[in-house]
């Protein structure tokens, strides 16, 4: 009988284990045009492997996030939710900027103070961690350059401080890209007044997302 339970048990584990790597792991990545960018790299790394969505369009600032990020969840069983705020937050806009997006950090006012950004992305954590129970990840706002009509340079890594300080609270993994990504614009970057990359930055910033998105997807399968 005692060997019975145990061959049973043994085929059961089996059968868990075979069932897991059968099936694909899911992953969301919310975020802005970054993202957008890198995803379809994220997407080919994983083709075989994990099922890898974006949200519709543009993920903009906090408030954005906010408004439809149970939307973008959904009802769908996802295995890790990747998700980054930053950009569109800490960017001054006046309405008679020529500049595209009517950026101007000189005329301009701030989107979200970083005050307003700290309580935006803590009541965003919290509402993901009401829905879903998916392993989480918050990548940090990548590199401001330094002519940048909207942005000033430093704002990123002070966003980021407060970010990281709140993913602490929640126990939510970080995967800081900052410095990274500082690197790879400097050599693909568009130029020294757009936060964008070419195809092969993005590439490049896709590979560093993929390389950390492995190791969580491997320790799922533990």
């Amino acid at each position: 009988m005692l060997l019975k339970n145990n061959i049973f048990i043994w085929l059961v584990c089996i059968f868990m284990l075979t069932s897991f790597s059968e099936r694909k792991p899911k992953i969301l990545i919310i975020g802005d045009s970054i993202s957008i960018g890198y995803t379809p790299f994220v997407k080919n790394h994983f083709s075989e492997s994990a099922i890898v969505k974006h949200n519709p369009g543009n993920a903009q600032h906090t408030a954005t996030g906010l408004k439809k990020i149970q939307e973008w969840i959904g009802d769908k069983d996802w295995d890790i939710i990747q998700f980054n705020w930053g950009l569109w937050d800490l960017c001054y806009r006046d309405p008679n900027s020529k500049v595209q997006g009517s950026r101007d950090k000189i005329n301009g006012k701030i989107t979200f103070s970083l005050e307003d950004y700290e309580r935006n992305i803590e009541r965003i954590v919290k509402s993901i961690q009401e829905v879903s129970n998916a392993q989480l990840i918050f990548v940090t706002t990548s590199y401001v350059p330094e002519h940048e009509a909207g942005r000033f340079l430093k704002d990123a890594q002070k966003y980021n401080k407060v970010a990281k300080r709140i993913m602490k609270k929640y126990n939510v993994t970080v995967n800081d890209i900052y410095k990274k990504s500082k690197a790879i614009h400097k050599e693909f970057g568009k130029g020294t007044d757009d936060v964008h990359y070419i195809e092969k930055g993005y590439e490049k910033l896709g590979v560093e997302i993929s390389i950390f998105l492995n190791t969580e997807v491997n320790q799922l399968k533990q």
